[in-house]
């Protein structure tokens, strides 16, 4: 059990207060988040927030983790992963783009970064359900098309992490410095689109 887990302590609202979390921490992020307006939202007293999660951190944690996990089943759903590759990235990068565009998905950066050292274990848990999920899906999904023909890819590994890279070009350090918070339809579709075609550029089977 960890150090983060063992301070947890479930009971008949514990459902409750992460929907009321989830709700604010989207719409406010870590900062803006106030734990009078979480227990507001949760419909819970303060006592009964605390009882559950003594420390605001580790409630965002939760939360974090579990949007994570959600919005990575929420894509694999609505992916059909015998597409050709260039419709099955596109689609994955929208799904990335939109929950890196949320103030709970830029919170949830900053946060492992500010805090790593102080409170490891929030970086870990958020790189197991966000980054990690992401390469391992990735991963799978650059194997099957390779299985089928369609890419030629020696280190999958890599090739996986370079389009979850190529995905956030241009936009990931304007959102996580704040520069631009909101982007067009025109905007994702270029930096979609550019991202997927270098990929194809690089690993497509020109002779499937």
């Amino acid at each position: 059990m960890t150090t983060a887990s063992a301070q947890i302590r479930k009971g008949r609202k514990f459902d409750q207060v992460l929907e009321g979390a989830r709700e604010v921490f989207l719409e406010f992020g870590f900062e803006g988040a106030s734990v009078d307006d979480i227990a507001r939202a949760a419909k819970v007293s303060k006592a009964t927030l605390y009882s559950y999660f003594p420390d605001k951190r580790l409630l965002f944690l939760e939360v974090a983790t579990r949007e994570c996990s959600r919005q990575a089943e929420t894509a694999l759903a609505a992916i059909n992963l015998d597409d050709p590759a260039p419709q099955v990235l596109r689609a994955a990068g929208e799904h990335l783009l939109a929950f890196i565009q949320t103030s709970l998905g830029r919170s949830i950066y900053r946060l492992c970064v500010g805090e790593c050292l102080r409170f490891p274990e929030l970086a870990q848990a958020f790189y197991a359900s966000g980054p990690r999920t992401v390469h391992t899906e990735l991963s799978a999904f650059l194997t099957r098309a390779v299985d089928r023909g369609e890419l030629i890819i020696e280190d999958i590994s890599l090739a996986a992490d370079q389009f979850a890279e190529l995905v956030k070009a241009d936009m990931f350090a304007k959102l996580v410095f704040g520069v631009q918070t909101e982007f067009t339809k025109v905007e994702l579709d270029r930096i979609i689109d550019g991202a997927v075609q270098m990929f194809m550029a690089r690993y497509a089977n020109t002779d499937f």
